[in-house]
């Protein structure tokens, strides 16, 4: 900025070009913190005129990083859509009044039975809740972490090795820890052998 009022910014090199009267003085500033002011006159024009400002760098609070917990999540997902999951396509239901004599039809019931976008809708979405729902339980149990560790795969491996041989949900599910660290096992032999055999069929 020069005392006459021309200002000017930087490039992302820190180069700068502007236009000054002899009579002017100039000064830098940069996040709040000015130089001096420097005479025009007493400055070499054809050398250049360079300058550094130092500035404290800004200081962060501290941000605590915690892995999300699968079961917490889970539960918050089952309240949050709990009239999804419990819903039941609506049945014919017959119903005792309360004077006790003869029985009575269930009319929202009946109502219910012939909604039929809005059941075939809610079935749809129940259906897709359950089914992410058993992939985050399979990406709990089938994770990164424990397969790396298992493996020694590197990440390019792991990631290959991952979507080849994910388990289904109902394997994930029903077997103990001893199992399924064991399936993982002799699905990496069978990777590793997978790999070799590809290898061998490119030389040839």
């Amino acid at each position: 900025m020069s005392t006459s009022g021309h200002g000017t910014t930087t490039d992302s090199n820190g180069n700068y070009i502007i236009v000054v009267n002899l009579t002017d003085s100039i000064y830098f500033s940069y996040l709040g913190r000015s130089t001096q002011k420097f005479a025009v006159s007493e400055i070499n024009r054809y050398a250049g005129f360079d300058i550094a400002l130092h500035v404290n760098p800004t200081e962060l609070n501290e941000v605590r990083v915690a892995p999300r917990d699968y079961h917490l999540d889970s539960l918050r997902n089952r309240q949050e859509y709990q009239k999804v999951f419990d819903y039941k396509k609506p049945g014919f239901e017959l119903t005792s009044p309360n004077s006790g004599l003869g029985v009575g039809v269930d009319l929202d019931a009946i109502i219910g039975m012939f909604q039929f976008k809005k059941n075939r809708r809610m079935l749809a979405f129940q259906r897709r809740l359950e089914d992410e729902e058993r992939d985050k339980f399979i990406d709990h149990r089938f994770n990164r972490s424990i397969v790396k560790k298992i493996t020694h795969f590197d990440d390019d491996e792991v990631d290959s090795f991952m979507v080849k041989f994910r388990p289904s949900y109902e394997f994930t599910k029903t077997s103990t820890d001893y199992v399924f660290y064991d399936y993982i096992k002799l699905a990496a032999k069978q990777f590793r052998a997978i790999k070799i055999r590809d290898l061998e069929l490119k030389k040839d």
